[in-house]
């Protein structure tokens, strides 16, 4: 069912939605593999999966938006033959909220709602140099930010794997200038951690700009990467926004 760019943890075929995921700079789709037996039995878990990480190792990084979204809307036209929503967290919320606007451009089947984690709204999107540092620089970013575990970038081979993936993608989100575009006909869901470094609860709020179907807020204990030690409670947040699930969900 599933080609190169998802992948499905725990395949659900009778689900009446599909959930699909978006990782954040530097992230894979396994981000999300502990997600699916937290979810209702009636919605399927696809996580996006970019270019240039795990069994796409071999593929190049893209580094602008616009490429990485024309890409994922012709990956995703096989997937979208059912009610969907879309979650993203940091640059995962804006590659999320770009291809919901080029599924629109293009006539395809829009997001029952968008959820959108870590990210400031469009209207503050900056342009950013952290892709200009050296790799010592890229360390100290990610390691203030808490999403890539120390081990990992105390480890010379594995550093060396991750280190110009996590340059590709800040290149892409940094030089990111979303266009004016017409409000969404979904509802929108900005989540925020509390203690976060790289976003303000009223840079979250302004995603209520992006919509005219409807929006709220939840913001939860916890810093950039606030999702991590609190899965369990997001994804139950996540679960009271799904359209058409069932209360109850499946066993682990």
């Amino acid at each position: 069912m599933t080609g190169p760019w998802v992948r499905c943890y725990q395949s659900r075929p009778q689900a009446r939605l599909r959930l699909f995921c978006f990782p954040h700079a530097g992230g894979t789709a396994s981000a999300y593999r502990l997600w699916p037996p937290l979810l209702p039995a009636g919605v399927e878990m696809l996580a996006v999966q970019y270019p240039g990480r795990e069994e796409r190792f071999s593929e190049p990084a893209l580094t602008t938006m616009d490429e990485l979204v024309t890409q994922l809307v012709a990956g995703l036209r096989a997937e979208l033959d059912r009610p969907f929503v879309f979650f993203g967290h940091s640059m995962g919320a804006s590659v999320a909220y770009e291809t919901a606007l080029a599924l629109r451009r293009a006539g395809l089947p829009m997001p029952q709602r968008l959820v959108v984690s870590g990210k400031e709204a469009p209207a503050h999107a900056v342009p950013g140099e952290v892709h200009l540092r050296d790799d010592e620089g890229l360390v100290r970013e990610l390691t203030a930010l808490g999403g890539t575990g120390s081990a990992v970038l105390e480890h010379p081979e594995l550093r060396e794997l991750l280190l110009p993936i996590v340059r590709a993608d800040y290149r892409l989100i940094e030089t990111y200038q979303p266009a004016a575009a017409a409000a969404l006909e979904c509802p929108v869901t900005a989540f925020a951690g509390d203690s976060d470094p790289e976003l303000t609860v009223d840079q979250a709020r302004d995603w209520d700009k992006t919509t005219s179907a409807g929006f709220d807020l939840q913001v939860f204990p916890g810093d950039h990467f606030y999702l991590m030690d609190g899965r369990a409670q997001v994804v139950a947040a996540l679960n009271r926004r799904l359209p058409l699930a069932p209360s109850r969900p499946t066993a682990s």
